[in-house]
């Protein structure tokens, strides 16, 4: 397998771990690059990529990291399976197969000049994570931005240094966490999302980014409806849908949507009404 960056997604190429942290007790972030150092392919905020550990099997995870960072890519991994209960195994310095990019982006182009709002629950701060930090970087070119993130505890928070320092020493940039019920020592914010969302009150003039549970996006939606949003401003992607990457496995269909060839991201006046099922 060639180690260079390439063309072709559907071919994978070696990688290594550079990296592991450990943010929740079922989480973990890894670094990856390519052997001799630099990103095994480029990309944009919002895709995906395959990781594969032979002999054992691949699964797809969304790209963690901004391509602003030129050194490696970064995956934000719950244990939930064979192939990541394998990852949460291996150590600094293991070798894994990667391919990708999958899927489209987040609009980063449109974007610009509009003030942001991004909200997160649980995991779903990872796939944001990327299109946080690509603006963060280029931050002349965004308005105000909003960072609302939650989880079911403080011990189920992920990317502590930047909700904690990295983000909230930013200009012009406020982060907004909170915890679904009270916790012995915590002192913040106490409720759901759609419920802190709808105290926050964000004026709808904000492009929404959102991403988390299923249940967690539904209600949100409806909130920022009642708030005013309309759907062409609010963007989600739905890339825990996602299984073989190409179209071909048909198990990521949303109504007429395959979330692999027309996603994950989408605009969700793309969807309209979520189906049941999600």
């Amino acid at each position: 397998m060639s180690c260079s960056c390439h063309a072709d997604p559907l071919v994978p190429v070696v990688a290594v771990v550079d990296n592991i942290r450990r943010d929740t007790a079922d989480i973990k972030t890894f670094q990856v690059k390519k052997p001799e150092g630099g990103l095994p392919f480029i990309f944009k905020p919002g895709q995906c990529a395959m990781l594969s550990v032979p002999p054992l099997g691949e699964a797809i995870f969304s790209i963690t990291s901004s391509p602003t960072q030129q050194e490696f890519l970064e995956f934000s991994i719950k244990n939930v399976g064979k192939v990541t209960d394998c990852l949460h195994q291996i150590e600094v310095g293991t070798e894994i197969g990667i391919r990708g990019p999958y899927g489209n982006n987040f609009p980063v182009e449109a974007l610009r000049g509009k003030d942001l709002l991004f909200i997160g629950g649980g995991i779903g701060l990872a796939p944001l994570r990327s299109v946080i930090n690509y603006a963060l970087d280029n931050r002349s070119d965004y308005g105000k931005i909003d960072i609302v993130y939650g989880a079911r505890s403080p011990e189920d928070f992920v990317h502590r240094n930047d909700l904690y320092q990295n983000w909230v020493e930013q200009a012009d940039t406020d982060v907004h966490i909170t915890v679904d019920r009270e916790f012995e020592g915590w002192n913040g914010h106490v409720g759901f999302v759609p419920q802190y969302i709808e105290e926050l009150n964000f004026s709808s003039d904000k492009t929404v980014l959102v991403c988390g549970p299923p249940i967690m996006i539904k209600f949100v939606l409806e909130v920022l409806e009642k708030l005013g949003f309309d759907q062409k401003q609010i963007y989600t992607t739905l890339e825990l849908k996602m299984k073989c990457g190409i179209g071909k496995c048909g198990r990521c269909n949303i109504g007429d949507k395959y979330v692999c060839k027309d996603g994950p991201v989408f605009r969700c006046d793309e969807l309209g009404k979520l189906p049941d099922e999600y």
